[in-house]
């Protein structure tokens, strides 16, 4: 499904960041195959265009022949991810949770390559957790380094409620990485404190280093952050000729970038783009990302 890259494209295309070390990872991958996964919390029941970024990256390393793991996070949902956001979210009921799975398989199967990758569920795990586990779990992690992260710190600034239990979100999605044992976790850059609380955690529970590889997130067709909140989303189920349209209004700065996170076309076919057709190059990515998906 997806064509075969270099370590080096592997660890550049679509990644703003590695930590500890791009060259850390790099050596690593070069002499074994490695555990990876990417979690995706079931809050809604479409996934967009910004979704699809990490599908993509995880099928790279799948394709490499790395042991890729899709997890659904069925635990962490029931918390909810405080990442970049003003205000506490609505608790989700397990029906919610069913009803946003269910279509989820049709809607990525014409990136993921179900007979390479591995299904999982948090739920699986977290939800066992007994009061001494979870004690353990926290007792690695102070609660002032919780209090940091940024969009707390704006609530209480404000002089807005931070919930207890949004407190517990991040030890939860790190304590994934311990569950898994993985050695690499892929997520957006609003994932990075997360990532790295499971990072921590990975290093004190098991003894061992977790890399963590930051995808970028998508502008929208309005330019702003893709994000179902704000409307400006392109779904992975759209129809096709919504899809194509909604991809023709995406302002002619992004095409660039559109083409490097979305399609398979090469960084020097992407240069070599003429920047006075900006309809005919935009043409082209729409009938690109339409075709991956729709066939």
């Amino acid at each position: 499904m997806n064509k075969t890259i270099n370590n080096n494209e592997l660890l550049s295309r679509r990644v703003v960041n590695i930590l500890p070390s791009k060259d850390g990872l790099e050596k690593l991958i070069s002499g074994k195959k490695i555990r990876l996964y990417q979690g995706f919390d079931p809050t809604g029941g479409r996934l967009h265009l910004g979704h699809a970024i990490g599908m993509k990256k995880l099928m790279e390393f799948a394709d490499a022949g790395h042991e890729v793991i899709f997890l659904f996070g069925t635990g962490t949902v029931l918390v909810g991810d405080p990442s970049l956001r003003d205000t506490g979210r609505k608790l989700i009921t397990q029906e919610e949770i069913d009803e946003n799975i269910k279509g989820w398989k049709k809607q990525v199967s014409p990136i993921v390559d179900f007979d390479k990758v591995i299904i999982k569920q948090n739920g699986d795990w977290l939800t066992k957790l007994t009061l001494k586990d979870i004690i353990t779990i926290a007792s690695n992690i102070s609660a002032t380094q919780l209090f940091k992260r940024e969009s707390f710190t704006r609530r209480i600034e404000k002089g807005d409620p931070v919930w207890y239990h949004e407190t517990m979100y991040p030890l939860l999605q790190g304590y994934d990485s311990v569950a898994m044992d993985v050695d690499l976790e892929i997520g957006g850059t609003d994932q990075e404190f997360n990532m790295l609380v499971g990072r921590e955690l990975q290093k004190k529970m098991n003894g061992r280093e977790k890399y963590v590889l930051m995808t970028p997130m998508i502008p929208g067709t309005d330019g702003k952050q893709m994000s179902k909140s704000t409307g400006n989303c392109i779904f992975l189920d759209d129809k096709p000729e919504d899809m194509y349209s909604k991809l023709m209004s995406v302002n002619d700065d992004l095409v660039a970038t559109y083409f490097e996170l979305l399609t398979d076309m090469s960084l020097e076919e992407i240069r070599a783009l003429d920047p006075n057709k900006p309809v005919e190059n935009k043409k082209r990515l729409a009938y690109d990302i339409t075709r991956q998906l729709h066939g």
